[in-house]
């Protein structure tokens, strides 16, 4: 059992035998996988030092190169500067904005919640004298007037200006000259 007669029997070698291909393949890509896996244990090592990345690991990690991440750190603190002046040249026309329209109308412009506006005229005898408007409507095309204690000293302005000419700009410049009048007569 298991013999042969060798001189019965003939044994051939084929010269592109798969099973001696499987393991020649399987040879190199162990050999690959083991090179591979020792330029990433650099790689890990390199990283975990903190120094440089050695070019020919960058590479092989496809990371970018540290020219690369340098590059791109200038490019961001060089965005995160135009940001920065681009909010302070924003909030400087914004706090110029609200002084040429203190100016033009006498009404100084706050905005108290979401959709509510403050304002307080020039010539109000009080602090706490102001009005509320909210804006309504698609895109705040509309505004409305909210009672306030100071509303309430004007209830023929709102009655005359507001209900029956439906103009805010009308009841504003009322309002305005109404409040001059008392400061100059006084």
């Amino acid at each position: 059992m298991g013999g042969y007669d060798q001189s019965k029997t003939k044994v051939l070698h084929m010269s592109m035998n798969p099973a001696s291909a499987a393991k020649q393949r399987l040879r190199e890509d162990q050999a690959r996988l083991q090179e591979e896996c020792e330029r990433l244990r650099e790689l890990v090592r390199a990283l975990e030092r903190g120094g440089p990345v050695p070019a020919d690991l960058e590479a092989a990690a496809g990371l970018p190169s540290s020219k690369e991440v340098a590059e791109l750190k200038k490019q961001v603190e060089s965005a995160e500067l135009r940001n920065q002046r681009l909010k302070e040249v924003f909030h400087t026309k914004i706090q110029e904005f609200r002084k040429v329209c203190y100016a033009l109308t006498g009404y100084q412009i706050d905005v108290t919640t979401e959709s509510q506006y403050r304002l307080t005229s020039m010539y109000a005898e009080h602090k706490a004298d102001c009005l509320i408007f909210k804006a309504t409507g698609p895109s705040g095309a509309k505004m409305q007037l909210l009672e306030t204690a100071f509303s309430r000293t004007v209830p023929e302005l709102i009655e005359l200006h507001l209900l029956r000419q439906d103009s805010i700009p009308a009841f504003l410049s009322a309002l305005t000259l109404d409040l001059f009048s008392r400061q100059t007569v006084a």
